[in-house]
């Protein structure tokens, strides 16, 4: 085949006109359609979709609870949560997983603001059951719920997994209590102590009510009293204030 001269391959092209040129459209696998606003904001509608479920899991239910229900909570169309989750099930344990790292985070935060005061294991108790009741109660406090009564709908592999978070909170408890035990201010064996206060006080979820009942700080001041006779503010007799 007879090779076009150079010039001629050239001719009637300027540099800029090469540089200026379209860049080629982005490719995309065969049959795949364009993404959504809403799948390209995936990071947030993700978050929005993890919110509205652990509202809606904890008032009504897993099982009462429809993906068209959490789509409708967020704004989307039915199906387009699945871009998100592959399943309700999969968006569940987003919620309990969310929730368990948020309490860490927090009691965490907590702890560090109260160790400026160099409290005692008796005043860190308290912290580490107002924080709790935080978690539990408080302001966007609907994610631990849904965790302690909508387990039975998750994975084994998914149980295991939240299982470890749930072990890294509890393990900022062990030393308060060990402490407290020495020092005689907590009768009961420190193991059976911790699984008695933490029933007693994910309990709560079940008959507190913010208009009806006592603020947080009444209840952490009550569940000290109930588990230890005295709180800080009104120290025992002979404990460190």
């Amino acid at each position: 085949m007879e090779k076009t001269p150079a010039r001629s391959r050239s001719a009637g092209r300027t540099p800029t006109a090469a540089v200026s040129a379209e860049p080629a459209a982005e490719k995309r696998p065969r049959g795949r359609p364009r993404k959504t606003i809403d799948e390209r904001d995936d990071g947030n509608r993700r978050v929005e979709l993890v919110n509205a479920a652990a509202r809606l899991f904890r008032r009504k239910g897993f099982e009462a609870t429809s993906t068209r229900d959490i789509a409708a909570a967020v704004g989307m169309h039915s199906g387009s949560p699945f871009y998100h989750f592959k399943s309700k099930g999969a968006l569940l344990h987003a919620v309990m997983d969310e929730g368990m790292r948020t309490a860490i985070a927090r009691q965490a935060a907590a702890l560090d603001a109260a160790a400026a005061s160099a409290p005692d294991a008796l005043a860190l108790l308290q912290v580490l059951i107002r924080n709790h009741f935080d978690v539990l109660l408080g302001p966007g406090s609907d994610f631990i719920p849904v965790m302690l009564y909508e387990s039975r709908s998750i994975t084994a592999k998914q149980r295991t997994a939240l299982a470890l978070l749930q072990g890294d909170y509890e393990a900022r408890w062990e030393p308060v209590l060990q402490s407290l035990h020495k020092q005689g201010q907590l009768k009961a064996p420190v193991k059976l102590a911790r699984l008695l206060i933490f029933g007693a006080l994910n309990w709560s979820v079940q008959w507190f009510d913010a208009k009806k009942g006592a603020s947080l700080d009444e209840l952490a001041d009550a569940a000290m009293a109930l588990f230890i006779g005295e709180s800080p503010q009104k120290p025992m007799r002979g404990s460190r204030a």
